[in-house]
């Protein structure tokens, strides 16, 4: 493979510049990561210490192997709403004896774990990740159910909790659920629908109904054990596998369960990498504030990709678009990456060619996105920019080996679909510190909305004043640059996190490693007889 060189000059006033903006980016992203971390606040995570519990990730920590990493996904959830940041439940991806494993556990420090509209969101979005990419479900339960006062946006979607647990056993994708405490009304579906259970003796509660509402609902009087204790479900109902004395004996029965899966991934297994010839703490200064200046995304390649080895092709085509092979992690990868921003036809082509190349030889895709959308004007049009993004678009859209997605800069309009945005079903998308993704950008909007308001002024005969169009023009501006940020989208769940860039290989590679415990296999065109179209 061609070893990638590296224009930028580490030293220059730019690269320092642009290298001090993302750290005050991260420092506030920092920030926000300690309200996730807090839970409900001290008063609450002391009460819980006081009844002898471990918090979420306490818990998680020690279900994971010795030293062994856990990609927490989606930690800003509820970002910017009046529920806490983190929606109440942590995520994310673990190795649990030998096993990548994705893993839901209940913060018992927020309303006692109940389920707001922003966690079900997350649990499903976590559910949606395990069935992907094959990997055993592991629910850490402790939780009221539903946070009663937003019932209506949980009730009706709240059942696909349920039918996902049922379709991932019907796969063979085991879920297991470790009951800490309560397990109540709904919830008591999550051990109910699990292949495999652990209570915990004088701590565990599963019930559809508790007490009062039993005595609500029947007359009947009754109380929590013989309802639906821990004890009761391990030798009358059945319903507990496994009767575990602690907390730390359900997680060490959680990991034995585990081990004796006979788990193994389905995906083809990495060659030995080697890590880039640039430091990744480099990432840091390539990409400047101001997203209308260009950087050369190959810059960020060689930071990322083993050996800084790069195979480009078609690099004299479609130059705005770079598209090549490399390994990352020793998996092979195949990258889109924006260049100068704009997707013209050429660049659309490219990709659609290149798309299908990776599904051919059953390589996964990297797009790394930097664009503000498919070219317009005259030009453009008659020269058929619509049809050749959709060729783009319907080649992503039908593409079926597994896609990434990083958001390194601008990622506006269609050409967010076409790089392989949500809602074209990436793996997994991660944002830097420094994206921003909207319909288009904050000016442009604003323009078009002005444009558009004078235009209707002079139909109907009416004065148009310039101190309101630009009062206008600002709050238009303030309001999509806020909801244009990554801490933004990542609080409506829209992307799996914000990352510092320096972790993207990282990160990266747990997921290339998560993916292929599932089989990679790119589209076929089983009796048609169709194989690639040079476009």
């Amino acid at each position: 493979m061609t070893v990638l060189k590296s224009g930028v000059d580490t030293e220059s006033a730019e690269f320092l510049a642009n290298a001090e903006a993302m750290r005050n980016k991260l420092a506030e992203l920092d920030a926000e990561h300690a309200k996730a971390l807090a839970g409900g606040g001290e008063k609450y995570l002391e009460r819980h210490r006081k009844r002898g519990k471990l918090l979420a990730r306490e818990r998680i920590e020690l279900l994971l192997d010795r030293e062994a990493p856990f990609l927490e996904l989606s930690p800003l959830a509820a970002w910017g709403t009046d529920y806490t940041v983190g929606a109440s439940v942590v995520t994310g991806i673990g190795v649990v004896s030998g096993v990548e494993c994705l893993i839901v556990a209940n913060d018992p420090t927020v309303k006692g774990g109940a389920s707001n509209p922003h966690s079900l969101r997350k649990s499903l979005r976590a559910a949606e990740i395990a069935k992907c990419n094959r990997l055993p479900l592991i629910n850490l339960v402790e939780s009221g159910g539903a946070d009663l006062p937003t019932q209506k946006d949980i009730f009706i979607p709240g059942g696909a909790t349920f039918r996902n647990l049922t379709q991932l056993s019907a796969e063979g994708i085991p879920t297991i659920s470790l009951v800490f405490g309560n397990s109540t009304a709904g919830g008591a579906y999550l051990p109910g629908m699990s292949d495999h259970v652990v209570m915990i003796a004088e701590r565990s509660k599963v019930f559809l109904g508790g007490p009062p509402l039993v005595k609500m609902a029947t007359g009947e009087e009754s109380d929590d054990e013989s309802l639906g204790g821990a004890e009761m479900h391990a030798r009358t109902s059945g319903l507990a596998d496994y009767l575990a004395t602690d907390e730390s004996d359900a997680i060490r029965i959680g990991r034995d369960i585990v081990s004796r899966l006979n788990w193994h991934k389905r995906g083809p297994e990495p060659v030995a990498s080697v890590p880039p010839r640039f430091a990744e703490e480099e990432l840091l200064g390539i990409v400047p504030p101001d997203l209308k200046m260009p950087f050369d995304p190959r810059d960020v390649l060689a930071r990322l990709v083993d050996g800084s080895e790069f195979d480009e092709f078609k690099p004299l085509y479609g130059t705005s678009l770079v598209t090549g092979w490399a390994r990352l992690h020793g998996y092979p990868v195949g990258v889109l990456a924006n260049s100068r921003g704009v997707l013209f036809s050429e660049e659309s082509q490219k990709a659609t060619q290149f798309i299908q190349l990776a599904n051919q030889s059953d390589t996964p895709l990297l797009f790394l996105h930097n664009t503000t959308g498919y070219m317009v004007g005259k030009e453009y049009e008659q020269g058929g920019i619509i049809k050749h993004g959709a060729m783009m678009i319907n080649a992503v859209s039908n593409s079926k080996v597994p896609h990434l997605s990083v958001l390194m800069g601008s990622s506006y309009g269609a050409g967010h679909y076409g790089m392989c945005g949500r809602a074209y079903d990436p793996r997994f998308l991660f944002a830097w510190p420094s994206a921003k993704s909207a319909v288009m950008g904050p000016a442009q909007l604003a323009g078009v909305l002005s444009i558009v308001a004078r235009a209707a002024a002079q139909a109907r005969g009416a004065e148009y004043r310039e101190e309101d169009d630009a009062a206008m023009r600002a709050a238009v501006e303030a309001q999509i640059e806020a909801e244009s940020l990554p801490i933004f989208l990542s609080g409506m769940l829209y992307d799996d996190g914000v990352i510092d860039p320096r972790d993207t290989r990282t990160v990266l590679g747990l997921c290339l490693s998560a993916i292929h415990n599932a089989p990679v296999a790119g589209a076929r065109f089983d009796g048609a007889g169709f194989g690639v179209f040079r476009m």
